[in-house]
């Protein structure tokens, strides 16, 4: 617990001392900019030998400020050693910056005699007072030194007026005084709210860094532990897999008639089983950036047919149809065969699993603008606008309930949208609750290849995580 205290609590004096350093240098150009107009006026009016000699003295006091932020900024390892050597700096930079402001305005009262009402130097140690709270908020201790230095000076201005005047209460050098501590009382308060609010912000600011690290522990254990799982279950589930299908293929003798239909359904969930592993393993793959991508401009017709034919013996087992809609001119596109049938297929299956028996699934490309738009329409139950949202992340499903009448991953939409980016294309659908769902794909079309046959594949690795 301790440990864990002194580290919250280094972060914080390191990331006080930081937004000191960067505020401070930030600030330097309006701050030299401020001083400049001020030496300048009190040059012009009283002693220019007195305004110089302040203006050196300022110079001095930025440059030692600047040296401190630049080494704040520039450290890399901290220690409560490296925390209290820059405390140190500050405050001696606290002290000889406010001391120079402050004996400069005191200066040019002096000048200004007893009956001036002191307005330029009063008006600046206000305005410097203002501006300390407003960006010097990030430690109590530095800010409370430098207003006291500023409010000596403020006091001292009117008191030494007093002192030389002896004037009845009934004088505007009391009036002038009294107004002093007026504004004064103001200048601490507004203190106090810039000090409060600072330190309000950088609690939550702390509190969204612990919630970063804890959410990137549970992204890494997640990660470790799909990858265990996956690893794991997909040795074995290969053997038990070869096992029935050599079973169900008659080459060991045909089994009982009894067991046809056991046999039927432990075939169909290790399928099942398996493709939420290869799921799980791509998932894996497409989160750390590992995809392997072969693009090649091909005819995107030509992969579309391949896909539906490969479908259709499926789509028969539920008396589905599926039909072709393709222009007469082919379609190039740059695409990675093998990652493009997997998202036509996962879409393909979802259309038939969502569709009544009977029903018809249309598959269609036709030329849009400068791309070309892949689109599986079916006929099934359709989707609810509330779950646009989504529809594309990992592990969603229309239907989360254990009694759901769809089965599924959840996994398939999101892969195909990581693999489409990765095509510099989009995914997305329109659906009408009771008619139907069209799902569609948009990628580039491209020019014809000048020698199609002898085409070269383009190897492009870890595209999803920068798509």
């Amino acid at each position: 617990m301790q440990a864990a205290d002194a580290k919250t609590h280094l972060w914080v004096n390191r990331r006080r001392l930081r937004d000191y350093a960067k505020v401070g240098r930030n600030l330097l150009l309006q701050r030299i900019a401020i001083y400049s107009a001020a030496i300048f006026l009190a040059g012009a009016y009283y002693d220019w030998r007195i305004a110089l000699a302040f203006y050196a003295l300022v110079w001095a006091a930025e440059a030692y400020d600047i040296g401190t932020f630049r080494r704040i900024l520039s450290t890399s390892t901290w220690d409560s050693t490296t925390v209290r050597r820059f405390m140190r700096e500050i405050y001696v930079g606290t002290a000889i910056s406010a001391s120079v402001i402050s004996l400069f305005c005191v200066s040019v009262s002096i000048q200004q005699g007893t009956q001036n009402g002191h307005f330029m130097p009063l008006f600046m140690l206000f305005s410097a007072s203002i501006f300390a709270a407003m960006n010097n908020r990030h430690f109590l201790p530095v800010l409370a030194l430098r207003l006291a230095i500023y409010v000596a000076a403020i006091l001292f201005i009117p008191i030494r007026d007093l002192a030389i005047e002896r004037p009845p209460l009934a004088s505007e050098l009391w009036m002038h005084f009294f107004t002093v501590i007026f504004v004064l009382v103001f200048i601490i308060e507004c203190s106090r709210s810039f000090l409060a609010g600072y330190n309000e912000n950088l609690r939550g600011r702390r509190e969204l860094e612990e919630e970063h690290e804890r959410t990137k522990a549970a992204y890494l254990a997640k990660t470790q532990f799909l990858s265990t799982v996956s690893h794991e279950l997909r040795t074995p589930l290969t053997s038990i897999k070869g096992s029935l299908e050599i079973i169900n293929s008659g080459v060991l003798g045909q089994p009982p008639e009894k067991l046809a239909k056991p046999l039927d359904i432990a075939t169909r969930n290790t399928r099942r089983l398996a493709d939420l592993v290869n799921d799980l393993l791509l998932l894996q793959k497409a989160e750390a950036g590992k995809i392997d991508f072969h693009f090649e401009i091909a005819d995107l017709g030509a992969l579309i047919t391949e896909a539906v034919e490969r479908f259709r013996p499926f789509a028969d087992r539920k008396n589905i149809t599926v039909a072709i809609d393709l222009p007469d001119d082919t379609c190039w596109a740059r695409f990675d065969k093998m990652r493009l049938d997997q998202v036509i297929t996962n879409l393909l299956s979802n259309a038939a699993k969502f569709s009544e028996e009977h029903a018809e699934v249309r598959v269609s490309l036709a030329h849009r603008g400068d791309d070309l738009r892949v689109s599986v329409t079916d006929e099934g139950i359709g989707i609810d606008e509330g779950a646009r949202g989504k529809l594309f992340e990992e592990f969603s499903q229309l239907d989360s309930s254990n009694t759901r009448k769809f089965e599924g991953t959840g996994l398939g939409l999101n892969i195909s949208k990581r693999i489409i980016e990765a095509h510099q294309g989009q995914i997305n659908y329109t659906s009408e609750l009771g008619v139907g769902s069209t799902f569609f794909i948009d990628l580039k079309e491209e020019d014809a290849p000048i020698h199609t046959s002898k085409m070269g594949a383009a190897t492009a690795s870890g595209i999803v995580a920068a798509a």
